[in-house]
C-alpha cells in the first residue's frame, strides 16, 4: 500500500466503484466458484484520467519499494495497458506474453528483445488465487528470465499472496479487498453489514493456485456468499444503487413496506385517478400505458402527479421504447404526452442495443434531470411464445450494469431470480395473480409467493387482479400484504 499516496488512493478507490469496476453480487469467478465482489478492471480503458491514476500509482509504488528491472510483463490481457504505460514512464523494454504460441512464423509465447538471466517485474490487474501471474512466471521462466517480484492493482486477500511466494515471486499491491470496503464505508457508499458479509466471505474462502480451497474442500463457498440479491435487504441493496431513482424506490418499498405496482390499464383518466387515490397507499408504483387514455389531458397529469406525492408513489409509463436513439429522445420529451416531464420511471427494450439510454438521457436537461428519472430495461416476456432467448437476457444485463449509463438503470424487467445478479438493481416482474392462470392473449400470470420467493421479483406488477376485483381497495391491500409476506421470507431465510 502507498501510505504517501493516501488520499490519492482513497480518491482512486471511490473512482474506481463510480465506474463500476468492482461492484457487488452473486458472481461466477475464474476459479470456478461465485463470489460477492466482482472487480472488471477492463472498464478503464474507457477514463484515460483512471488509466493514467492507477499507472502513475503502480510507477511511484514501484520506486517505493526499489524494484528494479530489466524488463516489464503485464498478465494477458487486461493488465497489458497498464504495463505498456508502466514501460514508458520507467523508459523500461517490455515483453508480452501470449496466452498460447502463435501456430505459424516463429511460434514464440513471449515476445520482445531478452537474453537469458534477464529479470522481469510482473504487472497484474487483480489475483484471487493467484494462478494467472504463476503462468506468466512459468513462461518467462522457460525463456530463462528471472522472475521475483509482481505489483498488482487489487489483492482480492484469497491466497494469492502466499501461493505466489512459495513460487518465490513476491506480490505488491496497491489495494487490497479489505482496504477498498474501508475506504467505501467510510465515504457512505456502502454499509458495515456490506463490509461483513464479503469479509466473512473471503476468511471462509481462501483458495489454492490449482482453484482447491485451502484446507480442503470443507467448506460451501455459496453458503459464505450471502450477496445473492435476493438475500438482500431493499435497504441494503439501496446503498449499491448507481441509479438515483434506484435508490429512492429501494428506500420508499422499505419505508412504505410495500412492493406492489398497479398496473392503471384503463383508457378513461377519470377512471386511472380514482384508482389511483383507492390505491396509493398501499403501492410503490403506479403503472400507465398513457397511449391508450383516450381523454388524456395535461389536468390529468397533473391530478395523477398530486396523488403520486399524496399517497408516496413512483409514476412508470410503460412505453417500451425500441427505436433509434433520436427517435427514442423525441418519442419520450415531445409529442402531446411529454413523458419526460411527469413519469419517474419508463421501459424499454435493449434491442436497439446502448444507443437506447443515450437516446433517452439525451431528451432531459442535465445531470440533476437524469438523477430524477429512470429506465426499466426489458429482459424478459411474461408472455407465452415469446422471441426473447438466453443470449438476448445476456445482452440486455450488461448493458444494465456496464458502461457510463448505467446511473440511468432502475432496474429489469424479468421473470427469473437468474435475470440478473447485481444487486442495485429492481426486478419488476408483471403477471401477478393470486388465482394462476393464462388468459385468451397468451399472458401467463404466477402468484406473489411464487414470482417472489422462486423467480426473484422484487416489485410485482398486478393488473386485473385489482382492476376487475369487486371491493379494488381491498384487493390492492391482500396483493400488497402477500407480495411484502413473501420478501421478508424471502429475506429471513
Amino acid at each position: 500500500m502507498l501510505a504517501n499516496n493516501s488520499d490519492q488512493i482513497k480518491a482512486l478507490a471511490l473512482k474506481l466503484f463510480e465506474i463500476n469496476a468492482f461492484k457487488f453480487g452473486d458472481f461466477k469467478m475464474k476459479v470456478g466458484i461465485n463470489s460477492p465482489v466482482y472487480f472488471d478492471l477492463r472498464v478503464i480503458v474507457s477514463y484515460p484520467d483512471v488509466m493514467q491514476t492507477v499507472s502513475d500509482l503502480l510507477v511511484a509504488h514501484i520506486k517505493g519499494l526499489q524494484l528494479s528491472s530489466q524488463h516489464v510483463c503485464g498478465v494477458p490481457y487486461t493488465a497489458l495497458p497498464l504495463a505498456t504505460i508502466v514501460s514508458l514512464q520507467q523508459n523500461t523494454p517490455m515483453l508480452v506474453r501470449r496466452k498460447e504460441a502463435k501456430a505459424y512464423g516463429t511460434k514464440k509465447l513471449i515476445e520482445g528483445i531478452f537474453n537469458a538471466g534477464d529479470t522481469c517485474l510482473i504487472v497484474e490487474d487483480v489475483v484471487t488465487s493467484g494462478s494467472s501471474i504463476l503462468d506468466t512466471v512459468r513462461d518467462l521462466q522457460s525463456e530463462g528470465i528471472v522472475v521475483t517480484d509482481a505489483v498488482v492493482v487489487v489483492d482480492r486477500e484469497q491466497g494469492g499472496v502466499a501461493n505466489i511466494a512459495k513460487h518465490g515471486v513476491r506480490m505488491h499491491s496497491l489495494f487490497t479487498l479489505s482496504f477498498l470496503l474501508n475506504t467505501l464505508l467510510e465515504a457512505g457508499r456502502v454499509e458495515k453489514t456490506t463490509v461483513d458479509a464479503v469479509a466473512k466471505y473471503i476468511a471462509a474462502v481462501q483458495i489454492n493456485s490449482d482453484g482447491t480451497f485451502i484446507g480442503g474442500d470443507k467448506r460451501d463457498p455459496d453458503e459464505a456468499n450471502e450477496f445473492a440479491r435476493t438475500k438482500l435487504t431493499y435497504e441494503s441493496r439501496a446503498n449499491l444503487a448507481k441509479s438515483a431513482i434506484a435508490k429512492r424506490l429501494f428506500n420508499l418499498m422499505a419505508s412504505k413496506q410495500t412492493n406492489l405496482c398497479l398496473a392503471a390499464d384503463l383508457t378513461k383518466s377519470d377512471d386511472i385517478l380514482d384508482m389511483a387515490d383507492k390505491c396509493g397507499p398501499y403501492i410503490c408504483v403506479l403503472k400507465t400505458h398513457v397511449d391508450i387514455v383516450e381523454d388524456f389531458s395535461e389536468s390529468f397529469i397533473s391530478n395523477l402527479q398530486a396523488l403520486a406525492k399524496r399517497h408516496n408513489f413512483l409514476l412508470m409509463e410503460d412505453r417500451k421504447f425500441v427505436d433509434i436513439g433520436n427517435t427514442v429522445s423525441l418519442q419520450y420529451s415531445k409529442g402531446i404526452y411529454k413523458i419526460s416531464s411527469w413519469a419517474d420511471l419508463v421501459t424499454a427494450h435493449t434491442l436497439p442495443g446502448r444507443s437506447i439510454l443515450q437516446g433517452l438521457k439525451t431528451a432531459l436537461n442535465g445531470d440533476d434531470a437524469v438523477k430524477e428519472r429512470g429506465v426499466f430495461l426489458l429482459a424478459e416476456m411474461s408472455s407465452s411464445g415469446n422471441l426473447i432467448d438466453d443470449k438476448y437476457k445476456e445482452s440486455s444485463n450488461k448493458i444494465a450494469t456496464e458502461g457510463a449509463d448505467v446511473d440511468f438503470v432502475a432496474g429489469i424487467v424479468g421473470q427469473s431470480a437468474s435475470c440478473f445478479a447485481f444487486p442495485g438493481l429492481i426486478q419488476l416482474t408483471p403477471g401477478i395473480k393470486i388465482d394462476e392462470s393464462v388468459d385468451k392473449l397468451g399472458q401467463q400470470y404466477q402468484s406473489p409467493e411464487s414470482a417472489v420467493k422462486e423467480r426473484g421479483a422484487d416489485i410485482g406488477v398486478v393488473g386485473r387482479g385489482i382492476l376487475q376485483a369487486n371491493n379494488v381497495q381491498q384487493a390492492a391491500i391482500t396483493y400488497r400484504d402477500r407480495l411484502w409476506a413473501a420478501y421478508t421470507e424471502r429475506v429471513a431465510k
